[in-house]
């Protein structure tokens, strides 16, 4: 009987299964969590361990570990009729030759996030902490549930069942095709799983990978099993063999994270600059590697510097590593005013990695304020016109100066000549109200000839301060014309 399609369209919305895809939604390897659904959600009997005639896959519901994956529900919707029609998919080719659908283009961009890489990172898991599919173990050979003729269409809805099948028995290859396809009908992804995994074990690489790229779900469920169960360079020969050159060289230029030794990291990064990337992937590796280089040179010379400024302030942290905005930080707190010529100067990081004149003064501004450096803080907004005079100009807003130098606790002085920098009146106003700026504030509501404003502000003062006196002063002065 089959099962009504209301039935039907409710199991299917509340399905679990899914088919993956190599298309990003999050970040660049969002999808790995479907692949621990699909992975470890085999389970096997305990008894059955020495006997040979068929093998016996079991889903229990119960979770396996940090790929669980509960299938009760589903498990007893299917019982609950003796047979079922499942909706069909589509498995035309669709992923053989495609362009790289990850891209490196969130490594380099100065992030505020404390990693650069925690994007790559996140995509693989801790390998030691997973849970593997078990092996495929065969049950005792005088099992009454175990049939050696099945058809694959009876073969994968036994395996839908939890009852025990035979994989065994499909030795050729149009056989071990036919059962793939129906597991692939049925969008189950326990059953293709286990059906891969015989595949793998049956079939030569080659021949496994050249009826792969016609099927694209099956595909899909076979590239993330093998990331989960950490076989990178099986992922590597695949993604060539689908002429997916650029994802190769992603998948490769990824193990850079499995290696400590910094050392070692420089030249497994040097050998990747030779791999296939697209232009703009091949930049951002070019500039990870050379980032790398330079670190380990600061590094090590840091170590051992006897300059009053570590001593002043002590390093907190390795600078190995760490993003180019965190380096250029440390290279304009430790190294400022040092030669274009060394590799720690900021001038030299600011050209190597092209670094924009915005994101420069942002990061200077804010090591020097630090640093209580109010001189150098002048000499990042001072230029000369073609006459030869000093102004100060800023790309960033004079306004977040100000708020970046009053984090930084600098002096009324200082604040105040940097408030009276602001062009917008509304802004400078404000500012000088917050951070009590008084010589701006009552000079701004002399110029408006705000005499009521005046008043409120002197009430806000000292008696016989400078400020108060002063606007004492002006109410006073009879030659201006007050508009309230």
């Amino acid at each position: 009987m089959t099962r009504a399609k209301p039935e039907d369209d409710e199991y299917w919305n509340s399905s679990k299964f899914k088919a993956f895809t190599f298309d990003d939604e999050d970040d660049e390897f969002s999808q790995l969590k479907e692949s621990k659904r699909a992975v470890n959600s085999i389970l096997v009997d305990d008894d059955d361990e020495d006997e040979e005639d068929v093998e016996r896959v079991s889903w229990s519901g119960e979770p396996v570990g940090s790929i669980s994956w509960s299938v009760k529900e589903t498990a007893s919707s299917i019982r609950s009729g003796s047979e079922q029609s499942f909706p069909k998919i589509d498995t035309t080719p669709s992923l053989s030759k495609q362009g790289s659908g990850y891209s490196l283009s969130s490594l380099f961009k100065a992030k505020s996030k404390p990693g650069a890489f925690q994007s790559f990172s996140e995509s693989f898991s801790d390998t030691s902490s997973r849970t593997y599919a078990p092996e495929l173990r065969k049950p005792k050979s005088g099992g009454k549930d175990v049939v050696s003729d099945l058809s694959p269409e009876e073969t994968v809805r036994r395996m839908q069942k939890g009852r025990a099948f035979s994989l065994e028995k499909f030795c050729s290859l149009q056989d071990k095709l036919l059962l793939l396809d129906e597991a692939v009908a049925v969008y189950d992804g326990n059953v293709i799983t286990a059906v891969l995994i015989f595949l793998k074990k049956s079939l030569s690489k080659e021949i496994l990978f050249r009826e792969l790229m016609a099927r694209d779900v099956a595909l899909r469920h076979y590239v993330h099993y093998l990331k989960e169960m950490g076989e990178q360079k099986l992922v590597v020969e695949l993604l060539k063999a689908l002429g997916r050159t650029e994802d190769m060289a992603l998948m490769h230029y990824k193990e850079h994270l499995n290696i400590k030794d910094e050392s070692r990291r420089r030249d497994f990064l040097k050998s990747c600059l030779s791999l296939p990337f697209s232009q703009d992937d091949a930049t951002h590796v070019q500039d990870h590697y050379t980032l790398l280089e330079r670190q380990i040179i600061i590094e090590a010379s840091d170590k051992k510097a006897v300059a009053e400024i570590f001593k002043k302030f002590p390093r907190k942290a390795s600078i190995l590593n760490m993003p180019i905005i965190t380096t250029l930080y440390y290279s304009c707190f430790y190294h400022y005013g040092e030669s274009e010529g060394t590799f720690s100067s900021p001038s030299n990081i600011r050209k190597t990695f092209r670094i924009s004149e915005k994101q420069y003064i942002l990061t200077a501004l804010g090591a020097r304020a630090k640093l209580k450096s109010w001189f150098d803080v002048d000499s990042l907004f001072n230029t000369k016109n073609w006459l030869g005079y000093t102004k100060k100009r800023s790309p960033i807003g004079f306004h977040r100066v100000v708020d970046i130098l009053h984090k930084n606790s600098a002096p009324v002085q200082v604040l105040q000549e940097y408030v009276n920098l602001i062009d917008d009146p509304d802004l400078k106003l404000s500012g000088a109200l917050k951070y009590k700026c008084h010589d701006i504030v009552i000079n701004t509501y002399r110029d408006l000839k705000d005499r009521q404003q005046l008043i409120v502000y002197r009430e806000k003062l000292e008696r016989d301060s400078p400020e108060y006196r002063k606007i004492q002063e002006l109410l006073n002065n009879v030659q201006i014309r007050w508009k309230n």
